[in-house]
């Protein structure tokens, strides 16, 4: 059965009007569904319920819940409409739920681990994935070539991460201390002022 709602899930967010700006089946194979599940084991290796912040049309949290079904995911959305996308394949896999806001509204310190792929620019998707996670706990960032990693790793010091381990684009920040009072910012402040470390 996973197996097919992955491949209806493919089918519906090509159709699916602003689910995703590719076209192309093959891409969208490749870019939604197999670079997302390289974080299989990183996710695995981390304990704890996972988040996919800013789920969109569902890439990594759908992938990685059908490939670790004795995993809890929650798929956090801001956008409504794209909340009643993601809740419809939700509802075929009972280790998925679907919240609708803001990652600066849900910042709870609770999650083991937090996903962020294609969330915002690195140091902006760090500010708003680590607030969600608890000490110890693990955000996972799909950074692509030309990012600054340093940037990244000083922006996670300044919000309790550190970083981990980086592989093919990959980067593991773990959660080493509490998040300083005052973050997450307002919903909006990460993106308009990001920290630059």
């Amino acid at each position: 059965m996973s197996n097919d709602v992955l491949e209806r899930w493919l089918e519906a967010v090509l159709s699916a009007p602003g689910a995703t700006a590719l076209t192309d089946p093959e891409s969208a194979r490749r870019m939604l569904l197999d670079d997302a599940l390289r974080a299989a084991d990183i996710v695995a290796e981390n304990c704890g319920p996972v988040v996919d912040v800013g789920s969109g049309g569902g890439s990594p949290g759908i992938p990685l819940a059908v490939a670790l079904p004795e995993r809890e995911f929650t798929l956090l959305e801001a956008e409504r409409r794209k909340t009643g996308f993601l809740e419809s394949f939700a509802s075929e896999l009972p280790n998925v739920r679907v919240v609708w806001g803001r990652a600066e509204e849900h910042a709870s310190e609770t999650y083991g681990v937090a996903l962020a792929k294609a969330l915002a620019k690195p140091p902006v998707a760090a500010e708003l994935g680590l607030p969600l996670v608890r000490l110890g706990g693990a955000l996972v960032l799909w950074l692509g070539t030309s990012a600054d990693r340093l940037e990244v790793a000083r922006v996670a010091e300044s919000l309790g991460g550190r970083l981990e381990d980086e592989s093919e684009g990959l980067v593991v920040l773990r959660k080493v201390e509490p998040t300083p009072a005052g973050f997450p910012r307002r919903p909006g402040m990460a993106k308009k002022r990001p920290l630059t470390g």
